[in-house]
């Protein structure tokens, strides 16, 4: 794992359809060296689930315009149901500040608003890519 580039998932869940942010982060990630599994919009939280164990992704960046980052406490459930829980989740968009603390006690580790820049998103997401890998490797799975 050491050496490897963070896989990150950029994904929307729900019905939002608006994926332009995704894609603006998607480049952003890539731009940086992490290697970037893109969905298109619409995806369904199993669907996600299962990608993420695939790909053996890092980190997952939830897009979220149209109120959809209301189920990503479902979404985390579904992780640690699949025992996925290690993954490190990300939610950038449209997210009022009432519901940070609901998203951040279903375990989000960081939510990017509107106006967060470019070296915030990538600094954040290698942070967490890098504590990921941190803890795979002192739990002995070395991929």
């Amino acid at each position: 794992m050491i050496g490897q580039q963070i896989r990150v998932l950029v994904t929307k869940i729900g019905f939002d359809g608006h994926d332009r942010g995704s894609r603006v982060v998607a480049a952003y990630l890539r731009d940086a060296s992490m290697e970037v599994i893109y969905t298109p919009p619409w995806q369904k939280i199993e669907e996600v689930v299962a990608l993420a164990l695939q790909e053996d992704v890092d980190v997952i960046g939830i897009s979220s315009l149209a109120s959809d980052h209301l189920i990503v406490p479902d979404l985390m459930d579904a992780l640690e149901d699949a025992g996925l829980e290690h993954i490190g989740v990300v939610v950038g968009g449209i997210v009022p500040d009432k519901e940070h603390t609901s998203l951040k006690n279903a375990g989000v580790a960081r939510i990017f608003g509107p106006g967060a820049s470019r070296e915030d998103i990538v600094n954040g997401v290698t942070e967490l890519g890098t504590r990921v890998r941190t803890a795979k490797l002192s739990e002995g799975d070395f991929i």
